[in-house]
């Protein structure tokens, strides 16, 4: 059964990009309280009660309440790069294990532990941050081609999580638009976006991207 790896939350870190600060860096809690942290300006930011967002303009708000990663995929960069990638590296709130999050489905709905339900909306698209953090040149194309960004999701039932709580899927919608065609198609396939229109639960600037490819405009 998939479980929670790996539970993380992020303080303000100093890191050398125009804020001059990031929640970035995750690290390891044994448990958290999850709730709907509202519009991304002038919400609470995260979706973990005690994690830092620091680029409020970018990211959290309630259709980025919480990001996931596997450990799998995690795991295969470490062997790539040749360095340890330790569990909240990529700035992921939950590092899942035995979960396909590149295969989700957008709309799918996870539980996690006995409260907490979570829906995927959409795939995590680099910025400069994460490259300044993993200080390395040519990340964000090294990235995109690889094409495992992990998942945002939005908290449709709050509660609290622990780190080993078992994960479940318990729906998953009848279309087959999943995270990992999401980001192909808003990065390098952009040939991709009208199939994107498939998913009732495609973000709206998703949607308008998508809907302005099938017009012609760019």
């Amino acid at each position: 059964m998939p479980v929670l790896l790996s539970l993380n939350v992020g303080r303000r870190t100093a890191v050398t990009v125009k804020s001059g600060s990031s929640g970035i860096d995750k690290r390891p809690v044994d448990a958290v309280r999850v709730r709907a942290p509202g519009p991304k300006r002038g919400g609470l930011g995260s979706g973990l009660v005690g994690d830092t967002i620091v680029d409020v303009a970018n990211h959290g708000g309630d259709d980025q309440a919480v990001y996931a990663y596997a450990r799998e995929d995690l795991d295969a960069w470490q062997n790539e790069l040749g360095e340890d990638l330790r569990n909240g590296f990529f700035g992921e709130n939950l590092t899942t294990s035995g979960l396909d999050v590149t295969g989700a489905l957008v709309g799918e709905r996870w539980q996690v532990g006995d409260q907490v339900v979570l829906q995927v909306t959409a795939p995590r698209i680099p910025c400069a941050t994460f490259a300044v953090w993993m200080r390395r040149t040519g990340w964000l194309g090294d990235f995109m081609r690889r094409g495992v960004p992990g998942a945002y999701l939005r908290v449709v039932t709050p509660g609290d999580i622990r780190l080993g709580d078992p994960i479940s899927v318990i729906h998953r919608p009848d279309h087959d638009v999943t995270i990992g065609l999401v980001f192909r198609a808003v990065t390098l396939e952009p040939d991709l976006l009208p199939r994107l229109l498939e998913a009732d639960d495609l973000l709206e600037e998703v949607r308008e991207r998508a809907t302005r490819r099938i017009s012609g405009a760019n």
